[in-house]
């Protein structure tokens, strides 16, 4: 993944290294196509033995069970700040993680102890790819992917509203890139009562969407035109500002005028890659080191029953 954009995928049945994006075919055409699928096979078998021992450790003799490894880099290409990050799970919970400048890694489970000494995992190598190969990958994927990943969509603004008495979501969808944010303010100023924001989500183009809600069970009508939603897009010097206003809510007792305002400015990137490594580990999306495995846990879970596979069945 490269700024949330799936741009390959390792077939491990048909051992081939896929592109999704026609810029990304031509950097595995300009590199060793060979090199990718190597990469493939490595990561399978890792999984596999990995989960294999993880299954003997917590006596777990059948069923389906799950192993997590998210890994990666970000690069801010205006400070060329770049951190490297690395954390496996297991069944949803925080297993291990690796510490690319300290070269060590972080037990979250006693069992953990025994997988570091069974993989023996070179600690240099994995440091070089997480803090090297992969911001070097990372910039030759933005020079070759650089019209559609430096772009900059902005976002249709709606006020929907289900019933009369339901709070007023205001929706920005089909903005790019995904770092934004979107509030209500009265007067000038941000709400943090009565509001209820959302995640920001993709849409199935490759744009994104979020919403907030706004309760106005206590709001006279009266005070409605002193309520605001306000949509930020990161490096954007205007914002997209949209009134309360009841004349333009769409509802569901009856259809009233979408509003959408273009806007144009420039947007600042900051780029980052997931990529699997050679060192076997599967990486996962992530725009940054989370926290924890289990904060992905839920939007891993959703894209499993999207895409109806997840994890390792073993009879």
């Amino acid at each position: 993944m490269v700024d949330d954009v799936e741009v390959a995928y390792c077939d491990s049945n048909n051992q081939t290294a896929e592109s999704k994006q026609d810029w990304m075919k031509k950097i595995i055409e300009d590199t060793k196509p060979n090199d990718f699928i190597a990469e493939c096979l490595t990561s399978q078998r890792f999984v596999n033995e990995t989960i294999d021992m993880l299954m003997q450790l917590f006596n777990h003799g059948g069923g389906v069970h799950t192993l997590q490894s998210i890994g990666g880099c970000d690069w801010d290409n205006e400070t060329g700040h770049i951190n490297g990050f690395l954390q496996l799970g297991y069944d949803g919970e925080d297993f291990m993680s690796f510490n690319p400048q300290t070269e060590t890694w972080i037990v979250q489970k006693q069992q953990a102890v025994t997988i570091i000494q069974e993989i023996n995992v070179d600690k240099a190598m994995t440091k070089y790819l997480l803090t090297q190969e992969c911001p070097d990958f990372l910039k030759k994927s933005v020079n070759y992917g650089r019209n559609s990943l430096m772009r900059t969509d902005f976002p249709s603004v709606s006020l929907l509203q289900k019933t009369p008495s339901s709070p007023v979501s205001c929706l920005a969808t089909g903005f790019y890139p995904d770092r934004a944010e979107i509030f209500w303010r009265k007067d000038g100023e941000e709400l943090h009562e009565n509001v209820e924001p959302g995640e920001i989500l993709p849409n199935h183009d490759g744009s994104f969407q979020m919403n907030v809600d706004l309760n106005l069970s206590s709001v006279t009508p009266e005070d409605w035109r002193r309520y605001e939603c306000v949509f930020h897009l990161s490096g954007v010097k205007d914002d997209i500002i949209t009134k309360l206003d009841k004349a333009v809510i769409r509802t569901n007792w009856g259809t009233l005028t979408n509003v959408t305002i273009p806007i144009t400015a420039s947007v600042v990137v900051v780029a980052v890659i997931l990529i699997a490594a050679v060192v076997g580990f599967m990486f996962i999306k992530r725009k940054k080191a989370p926290d924890n495995i289990s904060e992905v846990t839920e939007l891993n879970s959703e894209a499993c029953a999207q895409r109806e596979t997840c994890g390792a069945m073993k009879d």
